[in-house]
């Protein structure tokens, strides 16, 4: 399985999550090229929703990039709390001079496949130039980054290491540290929609760093993308460069206002903005850190429906009653409904009955014993690309080899109380660089 299959079979229900909201961005309609007009627009108010970055930027009437020429980092998600764009508010925005515009995987308006290279382009609202990142090049290039003063980065991330905005986020701060003027790097928060109380799962071995894995975390990394960059920049080793050029760059969070730890998107009073073509909802944020592992190369699939992403688990010529005996007990916290779909497809959907209780990540671990139970063991004689891809994720070599090597019976026990220690350690390393309580 290559990265795009796993996306598409991988990409909170019972948390109630908040109804889907549209795109607020967007290009212009019909044969007309030029840029669209934007109208002016309020601040998002406080009271009721978490306040995000941008919209405390805005409050603060932009203060931090006065005069400043500056460039955006951001995606289909980069709204505000009122879902307009990140960009036509700073394109708008009072002594603010916004003059470039850069896209990560899925491009700046989110429709993109994953895995698929984006070009560059014109946003048609603004009129300004959009540099693909997910492209020629992961890394915005001196050219790219000629001229500027401050890069601001409006990413929603879903809090899982593989998800590939917090990696383009290191690589931007990378290149512009590096610059022999360095640019100045302006983090716009936003909330972790898993919250910031649990970290879980396999923790990443740096010799497996990557595009799907740029941090050495736990799976599921517990911070926002502005907790990252603060202990990304601080900590020696974490970013790719010498400690004198770390130590010239500068990075400023615009923190969220209202936000705790304990708050799982549903308690935000934030819509929905679709973060990719699969994390359509705040349930498939949640089911991609769940069964997002667990349909790699297993022959395990998690959705029927576009409501289901990464949600509805089945497995070829088994039953729902099949899938109940196999995983029905085994994690705590969570509470699996058996589903028939109208084609007659049966499977199981993952829903959260008790959030403190729930270890995210545990099923997808189950899912890949029982696939060594169900067919002859699939990792057995997975190619030399795929077996790199599928650690490249998961995070752990030694984890794959057992499971190549012993299938079902791997002591899946063992490998979680490991690394329930490396997710303390991880949380004690950066609890320093914590913004919220």
């Amino acid at each position: 399985m290559d990265r795009r299959e796993f996306l598409n079979l991988t990409a909170l229900g019972s948390l109630g999550a908040v109804a889907l909201s549209g795109c607020a961005g967007g290009g212009g309609g019909g044969g007309y090229t030029g840029p669209m007009p934007i109208a002016p627009a309020p601040v998002a108010p406080l009271s009721g929703k978490v306040m995000l970055g941008i919209d405390v930027l805005a409050a603060e009437g932009f203060a931090r990039l006065k005069g400043l020429r500056c460039g955006l980092v951001t995606h289909r998600a980069g709204v505000n709390g009122l879902g307009q764009r990140t960009a036509d508010v700073l394109a708008r925005a009072p002594g603010v001079k916004l003059v470039k515009l850069f896209g990560p995987e899925h491009g700046i308006d989110g429709v993109a496949k994953a895995d698929v290279a984006v070009g560059h382009a014109k946003d048609a609202r603004t009129g300004l130039p959009v540099y693909s990142l997910y492209g020629a090049t992961r890394r915005p290039t001196p050219e790219m980054l000629s001229g500027l003063d401050v890069i601001l980065i409006d990413f929603q991330d879903i809090g899982v290491r593989s998800y590939t905005y917090i990696s383009c986020m290191r690589y931007v701060i990378e290149a512009c540290f590096s610059l022999p003027r360095p640019v100045r790097v302006v983090v716009l928060d936003r909330p972790n929609p898993l919250g910031g109380e649990k970290v879980d799962g396999p923790f990443l071995d740096r010799k497996w760093r990557s595009y799907v894995g740029a941090y050495e975390t736990s799976y599921v990394h517990g911070l926002t993308i502005g907790e990252i960059a603060r202990w990304a920049v601080a900590t020696p080793g974490v970013l790719e460069l010498d400690e004198a050029t770390r130590r010239r760059g500068t990075l400023d969070v615009v923190t969220l206002r209202g936000w705790r730890r304990s708050m799982t998107w549903n308690l935000t009073g934030l819509n929905w903005t679709p973060t990719s073509p699969m994390i359509n909802s705040s349930k498939a944020a949640l089911g991609y850190a769940m069964s997002g592992l667990g349909c790699m190369d297993s022959g395990f699939s998690h959705s029927s429906t576009a409501d289901q992403n990464f949600r509805f688990l089945t497995y070829p010529r088994r039953k729902a009653a099949d899938l109940m005996a196999a995983f029905g007990n085994a994690v705590p916290g969570l509470t699996l409904q058996p589903q028939q779909q109208a084609d007659g497809t049966q499977g199981v959907y993952l829903a959260v009955g008790d959030w403190p209780k729930l270890r995210p990540t545990a099923i997808s671990l189950f899912m890949l014993r029982q696939a060594c139970v169900w067919a002859p063991n699939p990792f057995g004689g997975l190619s030399a690309g795929k077996r790199e891809l599928f650690i490249k994720h998961l995070g752990s070599e030694a984890f794959f080899d057992e499971l190549r090597t012993q299938g079902a019976r791997i002591d899946l026990a063992r490998w979680m109380k490991r690394w329930d220690g490396d997710a303390a350690a991880f949380r004690a390393r950066t609890a320093p660089f914590r913004l919220y309580a």
